[in-house]
């Protein structure tokens, strides 16, 4: 009878510990989870974000549409300028304003060979833009753009690309944990419950809530 006693004691203080370790390990886990996850969102963001401001370069717009952001990015050109002769030449300065011409000239370039340098993007990475990294694609990112009047009266294009926490962010091993996060973010900082950037609702330079 004692040594039955004995051994349920050590299974009962077998089970204190695992569920002592799992409630110091979980936030642990989670915190190391969600910093992995978010970098990822963020670089793609970060991408997208560069793809829109040279969309916008182009059109003096932005666009809400992945297809046409992706076709913009793998077969559009920029029209850039580059100088002529070194200003430092004084001779071959000399001859290029003898003839009337202006040390400078336009060239077109590949969107996807300059936009994004040094980092070196593949055609298959633009064709993930749309996607929510580490959801299989089964999650996409949500995307708008439009045009807003601002309190001086200027017309101006906007844009935000969001990913709520609740569609990259384990909700299943973690569930109490993400609504804990995002009731954090939503009730008591007043922030968006996920990464994004840019805003419909005023200009603020395509700023990321990360930053």
């Amino acid at each position: 009878m004692k040594k039955l006693f004995q051994i349920i004691l050590a299974v009962a203080i077998i089970g204190l510990v695992y569920v002592i370790y799992v409630q110091i390990s979980t936030p642990i886990q989670f915190e190391a989870d969600t910093k992995a996850k978010k970098a990822q969102v963020i670089e793609r963001l970060q991408d997208i974000r560069t793809a829109q401001r040279a969309f916008k370069t182009k059109y003096q717009r932005f666009t809400a549409s992945f297809d046409s952001l992706e076709a913009f990015v793998l077969n559009d050109t920029l029209e850039l300028e580059r100088k002529i002769v070194d200003e430092d030449d004084s001779v071959a300065m000399a001859m290029l304003k003898k003839s009337g011409r202006k040390n400078v000239e336009k060239f077109k370039i590949a969107v996807i060979d300059t936009i994004f340098a040094p980092k070196k993007l593949s055609r298959e990475d633009i064709l993930n833009f749309r996607y929510i990294p580490g959801t299989d694609k089964k999650a996409q990112f949500i995307m708008e753009a439009g045009i807003i009047t601002t309190e001086s009266k200027v017309v101006i294009p906007v844009v935000e690309c969001r990913a709520p926490y609740k569609m990259f962010l384990d909700t299943i091993a973690y569930r109490q944990e993400v609504i804990n996060l995002i009731d954090d973010e939503e009730n008591n900082f007043n922030r968006y419950a996920g990464l994004k950037f840019g805003s419909m609702d005023a200009g603020n330079n395509e700023a990321g809530n990360w930053e």
